[in-house]
C-alpha cells in the first residue's frame, strides 16, 4: 500500500447530509448523481462519502455522513441537495482495494504515516469510490481514502 501527502486542489461539490445507517448511502448517492445529470453539468471525480463519526463510536441513528459527487458548473443548492466549495488542502492519500466496508481498516496506516511525516489529521475522513460494485467483484472495488492534514 502507497500513502503519500499530496495537495487536493479546490473543487465544488453536490452532497446530501445524513444522519443514520449508512444503508442510505446507495440511494442518497443515486438521488445527487441523477440530480448532477439532470442538470446537465459534467461531473468531475468520482462521487465521494464522508464520514463525520463512526460506528464505533455512536450508535447507528446518529452516525453523520454526507456523500455527493464534484462537478464542473453552476449550480445551487435545491431541497436537501447542497452545493459547496472545498478549498485546495493537503490530505494523507492511499487507495485500498477490497470491500467499502473494510477501507477503515487502513485509517490507523493513514493517521500514523501523517504524524510520521509532520503533519495532524485536521477533518473526518473522505472516501472516494474509484469503480462500482456493479462492475468489479468486492474484492477488486478501489476506494480512495484521505485524510485532510496540517502541519504540526
Amino acid at each position: 500500500m502507497e500513502i503519500e501527502i499530496k495537495t487536493i486542489p479546490t473543487y465544488q461539490v453536490a452532497f446530501i447530509p445524513m444522519k443514520g445507517s449508512y444503508q442510505q448511502i446507495p440511494e442518497t448517492l443515486g438521488k445527487v448523481v441523477g440530480w448532477l445529470m439532470a442538470k446537465n453539468v459534467e461531473i468531475q471525480m468520482p462521487v465521494y462519502g464522508v464520514y463525520y463519526n463512526s460506528p464505533m463510536e455512536v450508535s447507528e441513528e446518529e452516525l453523520e455522513w454526507e456523500v455527493g459527487a464534484a462537478f464542473i458548473g453552476e449550480l445551487k443548492s435545491e431541497n436537501d441537495i447542497k452545493i459547496k466549495k472545498v478549498p485546495q488542502h493537503e490530505a494523507v492519500s492511499t487507495v485500498f482495494k477490497g470491500p467499502y466496508g473494510d477501507a477503515a481498516s487502513i485509517y490507523m496506516d493513514l493517521i500514523q504515516y501523517a504524524a510520521k511525516e509532520g503533519y495532524h489529521i485536521a477533518g473526518p475522513v473522505l472516501e472516494s469510490y474509484l469503480n462500482s460494485p456493479d462492475e468489479v467483484p468486492e474484492s477488486e472495488l478501489l476506494t480512495e481514502v484521505q485524510f485532510p492534514v496540517a502541519k504540526e
